[in-house]
């Protein structure tokens, strides 16, 4: 990522949200403050008529098939404005800092609340693993 943004290019960052059916968002990892000049925030709102696609445990082949089988998709897309985080690369403001101030941004436009948790710990608690599904040796 640092050598496509060192050669110009555009990157999609997806820091972490929420994949939840509640209004709360996750905590941003805040990699992305410590490698970019700029960020522009982007308010994602995918909202489902019958379905949820999001399965915490159990068959997440089945998660697709969900999502698809819903009658009604509303997306909604707010651009906000742009973040500079050239203060974290000069060492004013830690890179946590501003990625909490993304989420409050962000939560702000969708009308959801901020949480401390990580994907890590929502997976615990729902499904008791840390999300990373491992192979199966034998």
């Amino acid at each position: 990522m640092g050598r496509l943004l060192d050669e110009g290019a555009h990157v999609v960052v997806c820091p972490e949200g929420t994949t939840c059916r509640e209004p709360y968002l996750l905590r941003f990892s805040p990699l992305f403050a410590e490698l970019s000049d700029g960020v522009v925030p982007v308010a994602l709102a995918a909202e489902t008529a019958t379905f949820y696609g999001t399965t915490a445990g159990g068959w997440k082949s089945m998660d697709a098939l969900y999502y698809m089988a819903n009658p009604r998709m509303c997306y909604t897309v707010e651009f906000l404005p742009a973040v500079d985080t050239t203060p974290v690369r000069e060492g004013k403001v830690a890179s946590t800092e501003l990625a909490n101030g993304v989420q409050r941004r962000l939560a702000e436009a969708l009308g959801y609340e901020c949480t401390m948790l990580t994907r890590k710990d929502k997976y615990l608690m729902l499904a008791g693993n840390d999300g990373v599904v491992r192979r199966r040796d034998g």
